[in-house]
């Protein structure tokens, strides 16, 4: 079975998701520097597909996958 995204919010110092099995998911926003900087209004514009999140704007993609094997890829240390 595959997870994905719901709904995705931010909260401060984090990005929480809803996922498709009804569990939320909060990561720190300091994982994503792209996102931590961004303005409300970038974040907002997030696109969601099967695999997880991504913001044109921002050119910063999320994973799903990643996220759930506490992998982090991009810009992260």
């Amino acid at each position: 079975m595959s997870i994905s995204v719901d709904k995705v919010w931010f909260d401060g110092p984090d990005m929480w998701l809803l996922l498709s099995d009804g569990r939320r998911l909060s990561v720190p926003l300091m994982w994503f520097p792209k996102l931590a900087e961004a303005s409300e209004e970038d974040r907002a514009a997030v696109e969601i597909s099967p695999f997880g999140l991504h913001w044109a704007g921002l050119d910063e993609d999320v994973f799903v996958e990643g996220l759930l094997s506490a992998r982090v890829s991009g810009d992260a240390a």
